[in-house]
């Protein structure tokens, strides 16, 4: 047997109320009936005045929702900001917006859903001090946004650009040649805001009479269309521009419209590009100042310019390259001098950065063989920032403060797992979140200077209190070596477990680059479902192999070009080495994922054949060819380029491996992952005479949700699970093997 070492961090589960555990838990408790739905704070904004803090509330009874505002040091209710019930136009908002002064509101209502973060919605401007509500805009319309004076809103509609007077009510019209499919002003497309992270392209400028922003020209980006069924008698059809990797993207460019010449310019550069993104723009602190960073189509040059609106110069003040790719952040920011804040992997490792307004390097913040995670700000009296990284262990998340100068640094969470903060304006309070494998989400009020607790705001008692009547088992953390590195490791065992019997295991992965799943935290829906097939007997197993997130570039670069290559090695090769316990049964391995998951347990199912002997895939790329530029090309070039490292780590030209049982699913409707990864995959497998089980979603789309679809979903894989994996297959086979004895 090989030796597996581990190194426990987190070794028990609530151990408190185990001897009180009976229920088991069922499919619906999880994915029906809500039963360990946390509490949380919803849209928490801290007030200019640095003392206070708004959070919206739901009214369950009235079905209202309002602005609360709320003491720091007291925790209590200072008053009710707006309320929907006293509103005749709104019977409930969503999502609200201060304007800089906070006199003003922006309420979202009948919002729907684009895409992953775009929606459109009808928006209301509440005006503080008397109450009045203004209706911005009569059609739907996406991201409005307050000018920094407050007396204007911009907002897009119909891929066109308008402002919005709150004075005298008028609406100027920015761009008029905005057209579905073909060109969009100051919103960005599909690839964009599914991989760059960002809906709304154009910004403010510090003085209120100059707004930035994006022009994205779809006109040669070729289609996808997806039809919708529906419920009428013939299917409509959603067409939208999808470049897949190695086709054509949006010709992007970047303008300026002046508010009061009604004037808009087109930003050159001093520099030719071809090819290229721009991912980020932001007004500095200067009026007339823009900065905006383009990024060639490989993504592994960055460079940060300044451009001058008023004289239409521009300067370039950072160059960052990268062997693999540069990642793009939202951590920029801009100090009263113009100096900024900068965040980059280019020692190896995720640090904090301070250079003057000309790209001159200051100071590095933060160093060491540890990554920076997020970052909060800057506390300009104080000369301090804050910010959240795994230097207590990869899977853990603290909150620290250091000095502008890189000096006295501190941790201010205490507690062991992860840990986010919200800060307040002044930077004299924080709100921390803090959960761990054993403990639920709970907010306390912390001190910015010591980090120490001032007051609890909210906890999960109530759900640890339900969770106790249930049983459950340890979630046990430790790392297991493969292929020389030390990968953390998640296990969850029957809490019956008997180490003289052998189990099924079940191992859950995603893998994809800079990802993790194993983390210190609280479960989400997933583990109560791991403690469900726990309870039938199943060991469950994570493994995050190389790729993955938080332990350094070049582990997580490793995979740069071969996409799919390490890490089946690494899932391989733990499967392996798991199968080697006397406790494991190694002809009754599973493993199953979703998205990138899924197209990694189908790699491994069909690479691995000699180890797994079933795999679930849910919503599976089943080749890179198929996916979209951005985040494909940034990890594997293009398939021009780089045609091998597509196709030898796709599971579409590996059918012909597959051994063990195969259950396949997606949602008809995925704008994401196209359904057509999983037909062009069934049609490998069926002409390689495979055969394996799938099932499509109607109109459900990556997240395959809505109604009972979860519920059906998890019930198909937990049936195929016992099927393939669990006890009645072992003894079946028993029953083989005993009959042949005695025939023998």
């Amino acid at each position: 047997m090989k030796h597996i070492k581990f190194s426990y961090f987190v070794c028990i589960f609530i151990t408190t109320f185990l001897s009180a555990q009976t229920k088991e838990i069922t499919l619906e408790d999880i994915w029906k009936d809500g039963t360990f739905r946390t509490e949380r704070m919803d849209v928490l904004h801290s007030m200019q005045n640095g003392q206070q803090y708004s959070v919206l509330n739901f009214d369950r009874d009235s079905r209202s929702t309002s602005i609360d505002i709320y003491d720091y040091k007291t925790l209590k209710k200072v008053k009710t900001l707006v309320s929907s019930e006293n509103l005749e136009d709104i019977p409930y908002f969503t999502d609200y917006t201060f304007s800089n002064n906070e006199q003003k509101v922006i309420l979202a209502t009948n919002e729907k859903a684009i895409y992953r973060r775009s929606a459109l919605g009808n928006y209301y401007v509440y005006n503080v001090k008397d109450a009045s509500l203004d209706l911005i805009s009569e059609d739907k319309i996406q991201e409005p946004t307050f000018s920094p004076d407050g007396n204007k809103v911009a907002f897009a509609k119909d891929n066109n650009l308008y402002v919005k007077n709150l004075e005298s009510g008028a609406i100027t019209q920015i761009t008029t040649d905005g057209e579905k499919n073909k060109v969009i002003n100051g919103i960005t497309d599909w690839v964009y805001e599914e991989e760059f992270s960002f809906v709304r392209a154009f910004d403010w400028n510090a003085d209120s009479n100059k707004i930035a922003f994006i022009r994205f020209d779809e006109t040669q980006v070729p289609e996808f269309s997806m039809d919708v069924y529906g419920t009428e008698l013939y299917q409509t059809q959603h067409v939208f521009k999808y470049p897949k990797a190695g086709e054509a993207n949006a010709l992007v460019s970047l303008h300026i419209f002046d508010l009061t010449s009604k004037n808009t310019e087109e930003v050159k550069l001093d520099k030719a590009y071809e090819d290229f993104y721009i991912p980020r723009i932001k007004w500095t602190n200067s009026p007339d100042v823009l900065s905006a960073q383009y990024m060639n189509r490989h993504q592994n040059e960055l460079d940060l310019w300044m451009i001058n609106a008023k004289t239409n110069n521009s300067k370039l003040v950072l160059a960052e390259t990268d062997k693999a790719y540069v990642d793009v952040t939202d951590n920029l920011t801009f100090l009263k001098d113009n100096s900024f804040i900068w965040t980059s992997e280019k020692d190896g490792f995720n640090h904090i950065y301070h250079y003057d307004k000309n790209g001159n390097l200051i100071n590095q913040l933060t160093k060491g063989n540890w990554e920076v995670t997020n970052y909060y700000g800057y506390d300009e009296k104080n000369n301090t920032i804050f910010y959240q990284s795994v230097e207590n262990g990869s899977i853990n998340r603290d909150v620290y403060s250091i000095s502008l100068n890189g000096r006295n640094k501190k941790r201010l969470t205490k507690s062991d797992g992860t840990n986010s903060a919200s800060f307040s304006a002044d930077f004299s309070f924080f709100i921390n979140t803090f959960s761990s494998a054993t403990t639920p989400p709970e907010y306390t009020l912390n001190s910015s200077v010591s980090g120490n607790l001032i007051k609890s705001i909210k906890d999960n008692d109530k759900l640890a209190q339900t969770l106790s009547e249930y049983k459950t088992s340890k979630k046990e953390f430790s790392t297991i070596q493969i292929n020389g590195n030390d990968l953390n490791m998640w296990m969850i065992k029957p809490a019956d477990f008997d180490a003289s019997k052998t189990y099924p295991l079940l191992m859950y992965q995603y893998s994809g680059p800079g990802s993790q799943q194993v983390a210190n935290r609280w479960n989400g829906a997933n583990d109560y479902w791991y403690q469900h097939l726990a309870q039938q007997g199943y060991i469950i197993a994570c493994i995050d192999g190389r790729g993955t997130g938080f332990k350094g570039a070049d582990f997580k670069k490793v995979t740069q070009n071969e996409l799919g290559k390490y890490e089946i090695e690494d899932q391989i090769a733990a499967a392996k080495q798991l199968g080697e316990l006397e406790y494991i049964d190694a002809d009754r391995i599973g493993i199953w994922g979703w998205s990138y998951g899924g197209f990694m347990s189908s790699n491994c199912l069909f690479k691995g054949n000699d180890v797994f002997n079933m795999a679930i895939a849910v919503a599976p790329v089943s080749s890179w060819r198929f996916y979209d530029t951005i985040y494909t090309e940034r990890y594997m070039t293009t398939p021009q380029e780089n045609a091998s490292g597509y196709d030898e780590n796709s599971p579409i030209n590996h059918v012909d491996k597959l051994k063990g049982e195969f259950l396949l699913v997606h949602g008809s409707s995925d704008d994401n992952v196209h359904l057509q990864n999983t037909m062009r995959l069934a049609e490998a497998l069926i002409q390689a005479d495979k055969q394996f089980d799938w099932a499509i979603y109607p109109d459900k789309n990556h997240g395959i949700y809505g109604g009972n679809t979860r519920l059906h979903l998890y019930k198909k894989m937990t049936n195929f699970i016992h099927e393939t994996l669990g006890d009645k297959i072992q003894k079946e086979e028993e029953t083989k093997v005993n009959q042949v004895k005695i025939k023998g």
